[in-house]
C-alpha cells in the first residue's frame, strides 16, 4: 500500500524533510560498479609487464648476491607504482566527476517552488513534474496529467505507448507496468506524449527497475575505436618483442656462457621496447579529455566523442537558446481589434491601451498556468504587470481540455470554464499562418498578414498569432443541450471551433554576448555554421547578421524541403547556411544530406523529435537546461549551459587533445628507439651491456609522466583554430607522424651510440662509457620532451609555457640525474663512474646536438605541410 495523497502534496516537500530522507533512504540509484579503490589501482599495476620485469630483474640480481641492485630495483618498484597511483587516480577522478554530471535529471516541487535537481537526489514523496520527453526518475502515481503517456517497453517489452490517468482516491496500490489508464509511472521510462504530476513512492533498487537492475553492475564500459587499434597494435608489438628477448637470451648465452646475464639482457630488452604505455595513455587521455571538456560546460557522454569533435567540420545549431539567451519578452503587440501596433520597448513606463488587452488575456490563455516555457514566461510577466486580473484569470478558470502543437497544425488550443460554469471560452496561439488557417482567412485577408509578419519578422521578433473562440456566442452540433460541458464532448480537432483573430505578439531573444566571436573563430578553424529554426526567414536572416553567419544562398524553409527530392537537397544543401520554419523530423534529412557530402557533423538539439537526428550526427549534441532526456541520451555531448560558445570551446579542445595524443604517441616511439638500440647492439657486437634494469627503471620514471602528465596538460597551439578540420579517417600514425618519430629516435640512438664508441676506443672503460651515455640518453630525452611539447613553437619559446608538469619532469630528471651520477652508494649501484667536467660537456653536446636535430626536424616538416 502506497503513502496516502496529502491534500497539499502539490506544494512538495518541505527542503529540509527531503534532506532528511535522503540522508536515510540513500540516493536514487541502481547499484552499480563502485569507483576502484587504491588497492585495486595498486593490484592493476602489480600487473604492468613493466612491474613484473623488474621483480624478474630483483630476483635474478638476488640470486647473484648482489642484494644492493635488487633493492635498488624494488625502490624503482615503489616509484613506479607511486606514479601509477597518480595517474589512475586522477583518471578515476575524471570519471567519477563525469559520473556526477551525467546524472538525469527532474523537475520537482520542493517548499511550493519548482527545482529541477538531479535524479539520483529525488526522495519519496517528492511531486514530480513531467513532460514530454522526460525520463521518469523514480516509480510514482500520478496525481494529475493531460494526454499523458510513457514508454514502458524497457520493462514490459511492449512498444506502444500507455495511456496514463490520474489517482482516484487518498491511497492506491501500485501495480505491475502495463496496461492503459493506470495512475502509476516507472523509474526509467520515458514520458512520450502530454504533462503530469505525480508523487514518489519508490525510489533505487525498490523501484521496478531495481528489481530487474542487478545485472547491470557486471556492465563493462566498451573500448573505443581507437582503443581497440591500441589494442591490435600492443598485441603483435607485443610478439615480436618476446620473439627479439628470447633470441637474446640465446644468443648471449651461447656466445658467452654467462646464462645469468643473458637473461637479464634479455629482461632489459624487453622493458626497452615493450608497448605497455600505448593503451594506458589513450585511457588516460580520453578519460581527462573528457573531464577537461567539462570544464567548459560541456558533458561527454561517450569518450569517442572527445576525439571525434575535433575533426567536425560543419556545425548545425539551433536559434533559440544557442544563438540566442533564450529569455524572450514581449516587443510588440498588433491588435485587429483597434489596428493598433503597439511597441512596449518604446513605451516602457506607458499603461497598455485598452485595444491590446483581449490580445494580451488570450496570450496567457492559450498557455501553461505556471509556464515553463520561455514565451508563455514572458506573457505572464506581461500579464502581471499590466493587467491587474490575470491571476484571476488562471486562479477561477477551469482547463478542459488541451489541443496540443502538431507537426500538422503549429497552433495549441486551451479550452477554459468560466468560474460559474456560464462562459466557455477557448484561446489558441501558435504560427500565424496556422491561426489563420483556424479562422478561414480569405485570400485577400492572408496577404495582409504575410506582410504585417514580415515586417515584424525583419526586426528580429519571433511572431505569434493568437485567436478566440466562445462554446456559447456560437453553438455547435456536437454540443448537448446541457450546463455544464464534459471533456468528452469536446471536438477531436481544433478546426471545429469558429475561430475570432485576435492580433499578433512580437517577442525578442536577445543575441548571446559570445555568439559572434565563437563563430567568427569558426570560420577561421574552417568550420561550416548551418542555422536550422522554426522561426521565420526574416527573423533568422536577422540573427544570422546580427552574429555574423555567413548566408551563402537563398534561405531553405521547411515547407520547401517537403518538396525537394533527394537529389535536389544534395545540391542546396552546398549553399544553404540557414534552414527557416524547420520541424525537429527535417533535421534527419538535412544531417545525412551533410553526411552524404563526406561533412562531419556536429547536431544540437533538444526534443524528442530531435533523438534520430542526434544519433545520425556523427557529434550529437543536446541541450543541458533546456533539453529532453531522450535527447540528452541520444547524443555524445551535452551542452551544459546551452551556449554556442561552449561548442566552439569543445572543438577547440577536442583538437588539442588529438594533437596532445599524437604527441605522446609519437614521443613514446621515438624515446624507445634509442632505448631498444643501445639494448641490443652490444649484445650482438659483444660491447659491454650499456643499459641494464635498474637503468630502463628510471628512464620509466620520466618517459611515463612525460606521456600521461606532461603531455597531456601541453596548451593547445595558438594555431589550433587556424586550420581546417583534420580527415577523421586519418590515422594516428600516420607516415609523416611515424616517420618523423623514427628519425627523431634515430638520431638520439646515432647521438649515444657515438659517445658509447668513442669512451671505449679512448680506453675510458665500461663504467665511464656507462655514464656517459646514460647522461646523454637522459639529456636528449628531456630534449624529446620539450620539443614534442609543440608542432611549431621552438622549444626555447616552450619554456615560457604554462604547463607546470612540464617543469616538475625535468627538474625531477635533472635532480635524480645528479644524484645518481654523484651519490657514491647510488653511482656504484647504477654501475656509473664519476663524472669530470670534460664528461659533463661532451654529455650537454650530445643533449644540445639531440635538440638541434629535432627542431631541424620539426621546422622541416612545417615546410613541407
Amino acid at each position: 500500500m502506497v503513502s496516502p495523497i496529502a491534500p497539499n502534496s502539490l506544494a512538495g516537500l518541505p527542503s529540509a524533510t527531503a534532506i532528511e530522507r535522503l540522508k536515510h533512504d540513500g540516493y536514487n540509484e541502481l547499484p552499480s560498479a563502485r569507483s576502484r579503490s587504491l588497492l585495486a589501482i595498486a593490484w592493476g599495476t602489480v600487473q604492468d609487464p613493466i612491474f613484473l620485469l623488474l621483480l624478474g630483474g630483483g630476483i635474478i640480481y638476488w640470486i647473484l648476491g648482489d642484494f644492493q641492485e635488487a633493492l635498488i630495483l624494488l625502490g624503482f618498484v615503489l616509484f613506479l607504482m607511486g606514479i601509477g597511483l597518480y595517474q589512475e587516480g586522477k583518471a578515476e577522478h575524471a570519471v567519477s566527476a563525469l559520473r556526477d554530471l551525467s546524472s538525469p535529471r527532474a523537475l520537482v516541487i520542493r517548499d511550493g517552488q519548482r527545482s529541477r535537481i538531479a535524479g539520483r537526489e529525488v526522495v519519496r514523496e517528492d511531486i514530480l513534474v513531467l513532460a514530454e520527453g522526460d525520463r521518469v526518475p523514480a516509480d510514482a502515481i500520478v496525481l494529475s496529467c493531460i494526454n499523458l503517456s510513457t514508454d514502458e517497453s524497457l520493462l514490459t517489452g511492449e512498444s506502444l505507448p500507455v495511456r496514463k490517468a490520474a489517482a482516484v482516491g487518498n491511497s492506491t496500490e501500485m501495480a505491475r507496468p502495463g496496461g492503459d489508464a493506470l495512475p502509476f509511472v516507472y523509474s526509467g521510462t520515458l514520458v512520450v506524449q502530454g504533462q503530469g504530476t505525480a508523487q514518489v513512492q519508490a525510489i533505487g533498487a525498490q523501484t521496478e527497475m531495481g528489481k530487474i537492475g542487478d545485472a547491470l553492475q557486471n556492465v563493462k564500459p566498451e573500448l573505443t575505436p581507437l582503443q581497440q587499434e591500441m589494442t591490435r597494435l600492443v598485441s603483435r608489438l607485443f610478439g615480436i618483442a618476446l620473439l627479439l628477448c628470447v633470441s637474446i637470451v640465446i644468443i648471449y648465452g651461447f656466445t658467452t656462457g654467462d646464462w645469468l646475464k643473458g637473461i637479464l639482457a634479455g629482461i632489459t630488452l624487453a622493458m626497452a621496447i615493450l608497448p605497455n604505455e600505448f593503451p594506458v595513455i589513450v585511457t588516460i587521455f580520453l578519460a581527462l579529455g573528457a573531464w577537461r571538456i567539462s570544464q567548459k560546460q560541456v558533458l561527454a557522454r561517450r569518450a569517442s566523442a572527445v576525439e571525434t569533435v575535433g575533426a567536425a567540420t560543419v556545425l548545425c545549431v539551433d536559434k533559440t537558446g544557442t544563438l540566442t539567451l533564450n529569455q524572450m519578452a514581449v516587443q510588440q503587440l498588433l491588435s485587429y481589434k483597434g489596428s493598433e501596433n503597439y511597441d512596449l520597448a518604446a513605451h516602457p513606463h506607458d499603461p497598455l491601451p485598452e485595444a491590446v488587452h483581449e490580445l494580451v488575456e488570450f496570450c496567457i490563455l492559450a498557455s501553461q498556468r505556471d509556464p515553463f516555457d520561455p514565451m508563455e514566461k514572458a506573457f505572464k510577466q506581461l500579464g502581471d504587470r499590466y493587467l491587474a486580473h490575470t491571476e484571476h484569470l488562471h486562479s477561477d478558470w477551469r482547463l478542459l481540455r488541451e489541443y496540443p502543437l502538431s507537426p500538422h497544425l503549429l497552433a495549441m488550443s486551451h479550452v477554459w470554464q468560466s468560474a460559474d460554469s456560464k462562459q466557455y471560452v477557448i484561446a489558441a496561439k501558435g504560427a500565424p499562418e496556422a491561426i489563420s488557417d483556424l479562422c478561414h482567412f480569405p485570400p485577400q485577408q492572408q496577404k495582409i498578414l504575410v506582410a504585417q509578419v514580415s515586417e515584424m519578422a525583419a526586426q528580429g521578433l519571433r511572431v505569434l498569432g493568437v485567436a478566440k473562440a466562445s462554446l456559447l456566442a456560437a453553438p455547435t452540433p456536437f454540443l448537448p443541450p446541457h450546463p455544464s460541458i464534459h471533456p468528452n464532448h469536446l471536438p477531436d480537432q481544433q478546426h471545429d471551433f469558429s475561430f475570432q483573430f485576435l492580433g499578433l505578439v512580437g517577442l525578442s531573444d536577445p543575441v548571446r554576448p559570445t555568439v559572434a566571436a565563437a563563430i567568427q573563430e569558426c570560420y577561421t578553424a574552417g568550420i561550416r555554421v548551418v542555422m536550422i529554426t522554426g522561426d521565420y526567414s526574416e527573423t533568422a536572416q536577422t540573427i544570422a547578421r546580427q552574429v555574423g553567419l555567413l548566408q551563402m544562398g537563398a534561405v531553405l524553409t521547411g515547407a520547401e524541403l517537403d518538396h525537394m527530392s533527394d537529389a535536389e537537397l544534395s545540391q542546396r544543401i552546398q549553399s544553404t547556411n540557414i534552414f527557416a520554419r524547420a520541424i525537429p523530423e527535417q533535421k534527419l534529412r538535412i544531417v545525412n544530406a551533410l553526411k552524404a557530402k563526406g561533412e562531419v557533423v556536429a547536431m544540437t538539439g533538444d526534443g524528442v523529435n530531435d533523438a534520430p537526428a542526434l544519433k545520425a550526427a556523427q557529434i550529437g549534441i543536446a541541450m543541458g537546461q533546456r533539453g529532453t532526456d531522450v535527447a540528452r541520451e541520444s547524443a555524445a555531448l551535452v551542452l551544459l549551459d546551452d551556449d554556442f560558445s561552449s561548442i566552439v570551446q569543445a572543438v577547440k579542445l577536442g583538437r588539442r587533445i588529438f594533437d596532445n595524443l599524437r604527441r605522446a604517441m609519437a614521443y613514446l616511439i621515438a624515446i624507445h628507439l634509442p632505448i631498444a638500440g643501445m639494448s641490443l647492439i652490444p649484445v650482438l657486437f659483444k660491447l659491454p651491456l650499456v643499459l641494464l634494469p635498474v637503468h630502463i627503471a628510471f628512464l620509466h620514471l620520466i618517459i611515463d609522466p612525460a606521456c600521461s602528465i606532461v603531455l597531456e596538460a601541453e596548451p593547445a597551439e595558438a594555431s589550433v583554430m587556424q586550420r581546417p578540420p583534420r580527415n577523421p579517417k586519418e590515422p594516428l600514425f600516420g607516415r609523416k607522424t611515424l616517420g618523423l618519430a623514427v628519425l627523431q629516435g634515430s638520431g638520439i640512438l646515432v647521438i649515444v651510440l657515438t659517445i658509447f664508441i668513442v669512451a671505449l676506443y679512448r680506453g675510458q672503460g665500461e663504467l665511464d662509457a656507462r655514464a656517459l651515455t646514460f647522461t646523454t640518453l637522459i639529456l636528449a630525452n628531456l630534449g624529446l620532451i620539450l620539443s614534442e611539447g609543440s608542432a611549431s613553437r621552438l622549444s626555447l619559446k616552450i619554456l615560457r609555457s604554462p604547463n607546470p608538469a612540464l617543469w616538475w619532469v625535468i627538474g625531477g630528471g635533472l635532480f635524480f640525474l645528479a644524484i645518481v651520477l654523484y651519490v657514491p652508494f647510488l653511482r656504484q649501484l647504477f654501475s656509473f663512474s664519476f663524472l669530470h667536467p670534460i664528461d659533463q660537456a661532451i654529455c650537454l653536446l650530445g643533449g644540445a646536438l639531440s635538440l638541434v636535430w629535432f627542431e631541424l626536424l620539426k621546422q622541416t616538416a612545417k615546410l613541407r605541410s
